[in-house]
């Protein structure tokens, strides 16, 4: 049985106090790409209670998806962002979700994501990780940006640290690994690196920020 608004709400206050709770609820946070980052980072944000998701990703879940990202076996072939949607409000029923189901543009960059507080890119593509960092810096001055870069292989799990590059802007990962020289992707190793990037957003929410 669901639990009662109030009731979800109360115990989210308790376990995290009642200002930063209210904190995370007022935030927005986009999400861009659904595969092992943000699928990840989307399900912690929703555990965590923030108040409004906005899930960005074209493409639909594949088998290969299923050993390192968010989705099921049933949900083969649907497009992440319904499929994506579906888990999370099991998870957290009274989150506020807004799905786009096309891929991040240089010109539809703003209208998609200047709602957000924090943007979190999680796109896999080099190029697509580039245009929108650099895009949402430049475009969203009042968003800041939490970004992933290297996560491959099977090195030490104390590789994967976060970094303030600039003011507004954060990279998780061990900025080195790459999945054409390694045995690819891992769960538990992607896993780390997606904690990384949910756990610097919550701290921006909350007003923590990195020296």
């Amino acid at each position: 049985m669901i639990p009662e608004k109030e009731t979800w709400l109360k115990t989210l206050e308790e376990r995290h106090g009642k200002e930063l709770q209210k904190k995370f609820l007022s935030a927005t946070v986009a999400v861009c790409g659904l595969g092992g980052l943000g699928s990840n980072v989307s399900v912690s944000l929703a555990r965590a209670g923030v108040g409004k998701l906005i899930l960005i990703d074209f493409d639909r879940v594949d088998i290969t998806n299923l050993h390192r990202q968010q989705y099921k076996a049933n949900q083969i072939g649907r497009f992440k962002t319904d499929a994506l949607s579906e888990n999370l409000l099991e998870i957290a029923p009274y989150i506020e979700l807004e799905t786009h189901t096309e891929k991040v543009t240089e010109e539809n960059l703003v209208r998609l994501l200047e709602k957000a507080d924090v943007i979190c890119e999680a796109f896999d593509n080099p190029e697509a990780k580039a245009m929108l960092v650099n895009g949402a810096l430049e475009r969203l001055q009042k968003s800041f940006v939490v970004s992933g870069s290297g996560m491959a292989g099977m090195g030490s799990p104390n590789s994967i640290k976060t970094k303030k590059v600039t003011r507004r802007f954060y990279l998780c990962g061990d900025q080195t690994s790459d999945v054409k020289d390694s045995i690819g992707l891992v769960a538990p190793r992607v896993m780390l690196c997606a904690a990384h990037e949910a756990l610097t957003i919550l701290r921006i929410l909350a007003g923590d920020f990195e020296e």
